[in-house]
Parts: C-alpha cells; sequence; structure tokens
C-alpha cells in the first residue's frame, strides 16, 4: 500500500491565506472549477458513464492541464472526501494527545468539520451520493479510507502496544462511527447537524461492544 506522502495534496484554502501570486491564484481556480464541474457533471449523467473528456470540455482545459492537477477521473470526483482527510491529518498532527485517544480522533474531526467552508459543505454530499452509485468510485474511495487508517496508524505508532492491534481496531471503530454518522446526515446533509450526529455515534460505541442476544 502507498503512503500517503505518494498522494497529490488537495488543499482547502480560506479566504486569508489565498495564494499571492497570479500563477498560484490561477492554479487554484482551475483546480477549484473542475472539482466543483466534476460533481455537477457526473451527478447529471453518472459517474461511470461520463468520459473525462466531457469534463474538460465543459471546463475547457486540456488532459495535459488536468493531470496536472489531478491523478485521474476518481481523484477529481473525490476532492470533498480527500480534502476533508488531509485537513484532520493536519488537525491531528497539532492535537495534542493526552487522554483518551477515542476523544482525541472525535474532537479532531469536530476541529476538522469546522475548518472547512460552505463551497465544501456544498459539494460533499454531491460526492457521497456519487459514491453511492459507482462501484468504479466506491473502491477508489475504500482504498483511500485505507490509506488513510494506515497513516494515522503509522503516526500514532507510539500510542499503541508491541503489535498496534488495540490502535488499528480503535481506528476501525472511529471510522464506522464516522460512517454511520455520514448515513444519518444524508439525505437532508444540513451542515450544522453532522457534528451532532458524529457525537451520537461515537458515544454509542460502547453500548454497541455491550450487545447481546437474548438467552
Amino acid at each position: 500500500m502507498r503512503s500517503l506522502g505518494a498522494l497529490a495534496k488537495l488543499p482547502t484554502v480560506t479566504p486569508s491565506e489565498q495564494p499571492v501570486g497570479l500563477r498560484e491564484r490561477k492554479k487554484l481556480r482551475t483546480r477549484q472549477a473542475l472539482a466543483d464541474t466534476a460533481v455537477t457533471l457526473f451527478g447529471e449523467r453518472g459517474f461511470d458513464g461520463t468520459p473525462l473528456d466531457a469534463l474538460l470540455e465543459r471546463v475547457e482545459v486540456s488532459r495535459r492541464t488536468f493531470f496536472r492537477n489531478f491523478r485521474s477521473k476518481e481523484d477529481v470526483a473525490l476532492t470533498a472526501v480527500k480534502q476533508l482527510w488531509d485537513v484532520y491529518l493536519d488537525v491531528l498532527d497539532s492535537t495534542e494527545k493526552s487522554g483518551p485517544l477515542a476523544d482525541v480522533f472525535l474532537d479532531a474531526m469536530l476541529t476538522t468539520l469546522e475548518r472547512m467552508d460552505e463551497d465544501w459543505y456544498r459539494r460533499f454530499p454531491l460526492t457521497l451520493r456519487l459514491i453511492d452509485g459507482s462501484p468504479a468510485l466506491d473502491g477508489h474511495s475504500l482504498r483511500h479510507c485505507a490509506e488513510i487508517q494506515a497513516e494515522i496508524t503509522r503516526r500514532l505508532g507510539g500510542h499503541s502496544g508491541p503489535d498496534g492491534l488495540e490502535l488499528r481496531l480503535l481506528i476501525e471503530f472511529f471510522v464506522a462511527s464516522w460512517r454511520c454518522a455520514l448515513d444519518e446526515w444524508l439525505p437532508e446533509c444540513a451542515p450544522g447537524e453532522l457534528p451532532a450526529l458524529l457525537r451520537r455515534t461515537c458515544s454509542s460505541m460502547s453500548a454497541a461492544l455491550d450487545l447481546s442476544l437474548p438467552a
């Protein structure tokens, strides 16, 4: 499995962090136009049935320009997902590692959600629906999720036992809680509701592990 260092970094830029150079601003606008148009176009026509050339024609960029910004059609379609986890890893790195790691994971995601802008909250639900409707995109998303989990394990290896089993399980539990929160968030997708749903699913994990069948 490749490390995340081999993946293209997809920046989430706030107004105070806008690139100052004309070249950088133009590149960012091109990336944003491709990402915005991709979720709209693929949503209209279906991801699997829409060739990459249709996106390039809509945005009026060349294949060379596209591949300077993204690795594949799947990559541009998952921009919102990859932005989320890029920011999450940055937040996790800067978070003080004290107390239960489950709380550290939760707090890092809550902080991440606070940092995402309105444009991201518009594109993210569209991206989730694209994933649901495309086996190919779903597989690409699952591979990326596995890479993220491996990267979190690597970065927090000092917090685990000799084989890291407990840490790996905890990360799996957190990702499962995140997915359950997303399932409840769809289809309304109100931005303010996602943090509360994530808190609820994470707090339910202990009770879920204690479930038993009637005698």
